[in-house]
C-alpha cells in the first residue's frame, strides 16, 4: 500500500490518480477506436448472415422444378381413388376404373387343431421355425427362426413381427385361442400356389395351421383411359409422373385433373422476392445512415455515469453509419441488381423478368427491389410454367444462365467479400480478415500502452516520494535551527 503526504499534507493519492487519468486519454481512444472496429466487423456478419440464409434457403427453392410445377389433382371419386404428381407430372385429364384392390394373403388357424398353449414354455427342440415366401420377380426366398430356451408363444410371435426384414406378421387371438398368420404385403408374388409356404407337421401346423387354409392375395386391377388394362401387386401405380392411390372400387370410371399448382408457385416467387427486398433495404440503409462523429463508444467511466436508457440513445447514434461507404456491399448491391437486367437467352417463352410481370421499382428511393403485378404473373405460369422456370434457372453459361443462377453468383461474391473484411461468424483468429488485423494492432498498441502507464505511475510515485522526504529533512532541519535558538525553558 502507498501512502503519501505525511510529511506535505499533499493528498498524493488523488493528485497521481488525476495524473494518470491525463495520461490515460489516449489509451480510451485506442479502446474505443477497438470497439468501433468490433461494432463494424459484427454489422458486416448480421449481413453476411442474412445473404447466407437467403442464398441456402430462398435461393435453393427457386431453382428446384417444385416450384414452379407442383401438381393439384382432383378427382371425382375421391372416396376410391386419389392421386399425387411430382413436377414432371404431365398436366391433363386421367380416366381411372378400379376393377379390385391388391389385398394381403391371410391364413386363419383352426383352434380345434392348437397344439400349444399360449401359456406354456416351449421346447425348442419345436423349432426352427421355417417357412417361405416370395420376392417380385417370383423367386421363392425362405426365413428361419430359432425357438429359444424359455420362449413362449408370445416371444416368438414378438421375435418374428419384430423383425423388419420379415414379410408376414403373427398374431394370437387369446378369445378364440386362434393363430393369424399373414403377409405384410399386398398382392400376388407366387402364381402356382400360396403365398406363405410351410411344412405339415412344421411349429405353424402345431399352431392350428394349414396351407391350403390361406387365401386373400390378389393384385389390383384398374383400366386407364378405357384401354390399358394394368395390374399390379401394390394400391398405388405410377404413369407419367402421377401416383394413382386405389382405396376401393370405382363406380365406373373415375375422372381425375392435373393441373399446376399456381398458388403455390406464386407464393413461392413472392416469399423470394419479399426477402430480396429485405435485403436490398438493409444494405441500402447502411449506405444511407447518419454518421454522428461526436458519439464516440462510450467509456466504462462513462457508462457509470449515465442510465441504460441514456447508454441505448448514445450508442445507436455512435453504431449509425457503421457501414456507410463499404465497397464490399455497395459493389456487391449493384451486382445483385445487375442480375436482372440482362435477357436469358434459352428456348422458353421468357427473356426477362418484365415478360412475367416481374420489375425494379420506380422509385428510386427504394433502391431497386422488385416488384410484382401478380396478374401477369399467374397469366405467364398459366400459358407457360416451364418457361417461366428456364428464365429462373436455366442451367448454363454466359447469355443463357437463369436469373436465379446470376443472383447466386453476386449473392456468393459479397459474402466471399465480406469475410475477406469481416471474417466468418466461426473465425477465431484476428489475423484471417481485414478488420481482425487492425484489431491485432490496437490490440497490441493498448498492451504496450498499459506497460507504459504502469512505468509512469510508478515515476510520480517515486517523484512525490522523493519530495516528501526532502520536505521531511527540511522539517528536521527547521526543528534543530529552532531548538538551537529558542532552547528549552529551564535548561
Amino acid at each position: 500500500m502507498r501512502i503519501g503526504g505525511l510529511a506535505s499534507g499533499i493528498d498524493t493519492e488523488t493528485m497521481i490518480k488525476d495524473l494518470m487519468n491525463a495520461e490515460r486519454i489516449p489509451l480510451d481512444k485506442l479502446h474505443q477506436d477497438r470497439t468501433k472496429l468490433e461494432w463494424k466487423r459484427d454489422a458486416f456478419r448480421d449481413v453476411n448472415k442474412m445473404l447466407a440464409d437467403f442464398d441456402r434457403n430462398l435461393i435453393f427453392n427457386m431453382k428446384l422444378s417444385n416450384t414452379f410445377n407442383t401438381k393439384i389433382i382432383s378427382s371425382t371419386q375421391e372416396n376410391a381413388v386419389r392421386a399425387t404428381g411430382n413436377a414432371g407430372a404431365n398436366s391433363g385429364t386421367y380416366r381411372i376404373e378400379v376393377k379390385q384392390l391388391a389385398t394381403s394373403a391371410i391364413n386363419v388357424g383352426d383352434p380345434s387343431k392348437m397344439n400349444i398353449n399360449s401359456e406354456d414354455t416351449l421346447d425348442p427342440s419345436m423349432g426352427p421355425i421355417e417357412f417361405s415366401t416370395y420376392n417380385k420377380d417370383g423367386e421363392k426366398i425362405d426365413h428361419s427362426y430359432e425357438i429359444q430356451s424359455g420362449d413362449k408363444l408370445s416371444d416368438v410371435i414378438k421375435r418374428i413381427n419384430g423383425d423388419v426384414d420379415s414379410p408376414v406378421r403373427l398374431t394370437y387371438d387369446e378369445n378364440a385361442n386362434t393363430v393369424i398368420l399373414e403377409a405384410t404385403r399386398t398382392g400376388q408374388y407366387n402364381k402356382d400356389g400360396q403365398e406363405i409356404e410351410f411344412e405339415e407337421g412344421s411349429f405353424f401346423t402345431q399352431l392350428g395351421l394349414t396351407q391350403s387354409a390361406e387365401s386373400g392375395a390378389q393384385n389390383a386391377e384398374f383400366k386407364y383411359n378405357g384401354a390399358y388394362e394394368v395390374s399390379t401387386q401394390d394400391n398405388h401405380y405410377q404413369l407419367n409422373g402421377v401416383t394413382f392411390q386405389f382405396l376401393n372400387k370405382t363406380e365406373g370410371e373415375a375422372t381425375l385433373n392435373v393441373t399446376n399448382d399456381i398458388d403455390h408457385t406464386v407464393d413461392k416467387i413472392k416469399e423470394f422476392i419479399e426477402a430480396y427486398n429485405e435485403i436490398v433495404d438493409k444494405i441500402t440503409e447502411s449506405q444511407r445512415e447518419q454518421v454522428f462523429r461526436d458519439f464516440p463508444p462510450l467509456t466504462d467511466e462513462q457508462k457509470s455515469d449515465m442510465t441504460e436508457r441514456e447508454i441505448e440513445l448514445w450508442e445507436e447514434k455512435a453504431k449509425s453509419g457503421m457501414l456507410k461507404g463499404e465497397v464490399a456491399l455497395s459493389s456487391g448491391l449493384t451486382s445483385m441488381r445487375s442480375s436482372w437486367y440482362s435477357a436469358v437467352k434459352n428456348d422458353g417463352a421468357f427473356t426477362s423478368l418484365t415478360e412475367i410481370g416481374i420489375s425494379t421499382s420506380a422509385d428510386y428511393l427504394d433502391g431497386g427491389k422488385l416488384v410484382i403485378d401478380e396478374e401477369r404473373l399467374r397469366e405467364a405460369l398459366a400459358d407457360d410454367p416451364d418457361s417461366v422456370q428456364k428464365l429462373f434457372s436455366n442451367n448454363a453459361e454466359g447469355e443463357g444462365r437463369g436469373l436465379i443462377n446470376r443472383l447466386e453468383d453476386a449473392v456468393e461474391g459479397t459474402i466471399s467479400q465480406i469475410n475477406q473484411r469481416a471474417g466468418k461468424a466461426t473465425s477465431v483468429s484476428l489475423d484471417g480478415y481485414a478488420l481482425g488485423k487492425r484489431m491485432e494492432d490496437i490490440n497490441s498498441r493498448i498492451e504496450n500502452f498499459e506497460r507504459r502507464l504502469e512505468q509512469v505511475e510508478s515515476r510520480y510515485w517515486k517523484q512525490f516520494s522523493e519530495m516528501e522526504r526532502a520536505i521531511s529533512m527540511m522539517n528536521q532541519q527547521s526543528n534543530m535551527l529552532m531548538s538551537n535558538f529558542f532552547p528549552a525553558q529551564g535548561q
